[in-house]
C-alpha cells in the first residue's frame, strides 16, 4: 500500500534511523558484527546518494555484557552504568570500522534528557549534530547510559530517535527492530493483518499492542515504545517507518513494507518537544484557577502571584509540572527559581518583590518560552 509518504523516505535529504539492541545481539547477547556490518551496508548505499544519515543505535550495554562475564541484561543501574562504559567503546569501534570500509567516519554523539531540556544545552546538541552532518559525518547516537540516573533518562532509545529527528530537522525516522511491522493482533495468530498505514490515533483503537520485545533479553523497548515514539514523530511532521532491521534497505527506499506512520502535525520550537516528552519533572506548582486560565488559556509566563503550594525539591532551571488546584498537571516548564527559595513568594506581585528584594525578583517564575501545554 505505497502512499505519497512513502516518497518521503525515498527522496529525503535527511533522515533518522535507530536500531535496537536485539537487532544486533546474538543469541546470547553478544554484539553481533555480521549483522552491525549488513546494516552499515544499507546505510551507507543510501548516504552514497546524499542523504544525510544519523543513526541512533542501540546496544551498548549489551556489548558490554561479555567482557563483563554477565549472562544477561543487569537490572541495577549500577551495573547496566558498567555495562554501557565497557560495551559503548565496543559498539563506536565496530561501526567506525565498518563505515570506514565505505570511506566514512563516524562520531559519537552520547546524550542525557538533562542535557537537552536545558536552555544552555539543547542547542549545543543541535550544532554539534548539524555540523556533524555538514561535514559528511555519520553521528552515531546514543543515552549516555554510564551517566544518567532513573531521574534524568529518555527511557529507550525509540523515543530518543523520535527526538533526535526533530531536533536535526529531519524529512523521515526509520525505527529498526526485530519485528516487521505492526499487527492488528498477534503476528503468530490465524488470520493475523500487517497494518501498512496509520493516519492517526483513530487507526489504532482497537489494536492490541504487545509492550515487550523478543530476542536475547538485551533491548528495553517494545512495540507500545515504538508507537509512542512514532507518535512524537508524527505530531511534529515527521514521517516514520517501523519495520525490521533486515528489511532496512526496502524501508529507506520507501517501498511497502512495515507500517508507515504519516504526520499528524506540524514542527514546532525543538527545545519545547524535548521538555514535554524528554524531561521529568523534579517538582509541582500548584496553580490557582486564575493562574491555570492564563497559562493555558492565555499563554502567559507564570508568576509568583498565582501559585497556592510548592511540592518536591527542584533547582533554577529545573522542569516542573504546572499543576490545577486539584492537582492535575496542565503544564511543564523550567523554572527560574529554587524551591527552597519559591514558598516565600507565593501570592506577591513582581513588583511588590522587586521592591521589597530588588530587580531579579522581578523575573517571572516560569516564562512562557520555557512552558510547554500538557495533554
Amino acid at each position: 500500500m505505497l502512499t505519497p509518504r512513502h516518497a518521503d523516505l525515498r527522496t529525503a535529504g535527511r533522515l533518522v534511523v535507530k536500531v535496537g539492541s536485539s537487532s544486533l545481539t546474538t543469541e546470547g547477547g553478544a554484539l553481533d558484527l555480521d549483522r552491525l556490518g549488513a546494516l552499515v551496508d544499507v546505510i551507507a548505499q543510501r548516504r552514497s546518494q546524499g542523504t544525510q544519515i544519523v543513526l541512533v543505535s542501540s546496544g551498548a550495554i549489551a556489548a558490554g555484557l561479555r567482557p563483563l562475564g554477565l549472562l544477561r541484561r543487569p537490572r541495577d543501574l549500577a551495573t547496566q552504568q558498567a555495562a554501557a562504559s565497557v560495551g559503548q567503546g565496543a559498539l563506536v569501534a565496530a561501526y567506525g570500522l565498518a563505515f570506514a570500509g565505505h570511506d566514512l567516519t563516524v562520531g559519537q554523539v552520547l546524550l542525557t534528557a538533562d542535557d537537552v531540556t536545558r536552555r544552555s544545552h539543547y542547542a549545543n546538541a543541535r550544532r554539534t549534530l548539524d555540523r556533524l552532518l555538514d561535514l559528511g559525518v555519520i553521528p552515531v547516537v546514543n543515552e549516555n547510559d554510564t551517566v544518567a540516573t532513573h531521574e534524568i533518562r529518555f527511557g529507550d532509545n525509540d523515543r530518543l530517535a523520535a527526538l533526535v529527528a526533530h531536533l536535526v530537522h529531519a524529512d523521515g525516522l526509520v525505527l529498526l527492530s526485530d519485528v516487521d511491522a505492526l499487527y492488528d493482533g498477534p503476528p503468530s495468530r490465524a488470520g493475523t493483518s500487517r497494518i501498512p498505514l496509520v493516519r492517526g490515533p483513530a487507526d489504532l483503537h482497537n489494536v492490541k499492542i504487545r509492550g515487550s520485545g523478543t530476542g536475547a533479553g538485551v533491548g528495553t523497548g517494545g512495540m507500545t515504545t515504538k508507537i509512542e515514539a512514532a507518535a512524537i514523530a508524527t505530531s511534529a511532521g515527521i514521517t516514520t517507518m517501523l519495520t525490521s532491521t533486515q528489511q532496512a534497505a526496502q524501508a529507506l527506499g520507501g517501498q511497502d513494507v512495515g507500517t508507515l506512520f504519516s504526520p499528524t502535525g506540524s514542527r514546532r520550537a525543538s527545545r519545547l518537544l524535548w521538555l514535554a516528552h524528554a524531561s521529568t519533572a523534579r517538582g509541582r506548582l500548584i496553580l490557582d484557577d486564575g493562574a491555570v486560565a492564563a497559562v493555558v488559556g492565555r499563554r502567559k509566563s507564570l508568576l509568583p502571584a498565582g501559585i497556592l503550594a510548592v511540592e518536591g525539591r527542584f533547582s533554577d532551571g529545573d522542569p516542573v509540572n504546572l499543576c490545577d488546584p486539584a492537582g492535575h498537571a496542565v503544564a511543564r516548564g523550567l523554572v527560574n527559581y529554587d524551591s527552597t527559595e519559591l514558598p516565600g513568594l507565593l501570592g506577591r506581585s513582581t513588583h511588590d518583590l522587586a521592591r521589597e528584594l530588588g530587580p531579579s525578583y522581578e523575573r517571572e517564575v516560569v516564562h512562557r518560552d520555557d512552558l510547554v501545554l500538557l495533554p
